[in-house]
């Protein structure tokens, strides 16, 4: 089994949580199979734990991933990291398979000069952003870093920090408001494929807007959506030629 390749022309490709699609998802192997790759990007998720740390997962448990059902901004990270998770197959097979740290992964993109796409799933402090952006610093990669977040407040936080550093909006919505709200704010959108037409790709452009969208598949949605011009597109298995 391998990626399945599209014509990528401009649009960017971003690997969704690793190259999920042939690894277990958000997995130091997820993101080596992409560095070995020619995605563009490496996107992965990211929480806070119960000690006030970081941790390298989607879920707030890990029972989908390792089927112990712990609750990670409870748990320490200690505790996380001793966690072996499940393979593809759903066997705990592979003593390789635990939860990343951030410098693992922020390591791995540098090591193969990848973008990184940091997901901020936690609610978390100014501090804690604080905290994260200069462990970034401290690895010189923080200038590889694009910030992406369903809870706007997150973003807005790290520009409070970093007034340019790259940030995305997740959202399902392009509305004209929405487009307004961030231009206003000065920034992207990381967008549902199936919420965007031509005409509201056209309105995002004009608006100065970058557009990333999720989680494309299918060729033939690639094709579409390069067709008409997005940034980024985030996929488990699609690679550009």
């Amino acid at each position: 089994m391998n990626t399945i390749k599209v014509d990528a022309k401009t649009t960017k490709m971003v690997a969704h949580r690793g190259v999920s699609g042939l690894e277990k998802e958000n997995t130091c192997a997820a993101f080596v199979a992409a560095g070995n790759r020619s995605y563009y990007g490496v996107e992965t998720d990211i929480h806070k734990t119960g000690d006030g740390n970081f941790i390298i997962i989607h879920d707030g448990n890990t029972a989908r991933v390792g089927h112990d059902n712990i609750n990670v901004e409870e748990t320490t990270f200690a505790s996380l990291r001793r966690l072996q998770l499940c393979s593809r197959n759903e066997q705990k097979d592979r003593a390789d398979l635990h939860l990343p740290s951030l410098e693992e992964y922020i390591s791995i993109c540098k090591q193969y000069e990848k973008v990184c796409v940091l997901e901020l799933k936690s609610d978390f402090t100014v501090e804690e952003i604080a905290n994260m952006i200069s462990r970034i610093e401290a690895l010189d990669y923080l200038d590889h870093v694009t910030f992406i977040a369903f809870g706007y407040d997150n973003l807005l936080k790290v520009r409070s920090i970093k007034p340019e550093q790259t940030c995305q909006f997740l959202t399902g919505d392009a509305s004209d408001a929405m487009i307004e709200k961030l231009a206003s704010d000065k920034l992207d959108i990381d967008i549902l494929f199936t919420a965007l037409t031509e005409e509201r790709v056209q309105a995002l452009h004009n608006a100065g807007i970058k557009i990333n969208c999720w989680t494309v598949d299918q060729k033939e949605d690639a094709e579409r959506l390069i067709g008409w011009g997005v940034d980024f597109i985030t996929s488990n298995i699609l690679e550009g030629a």
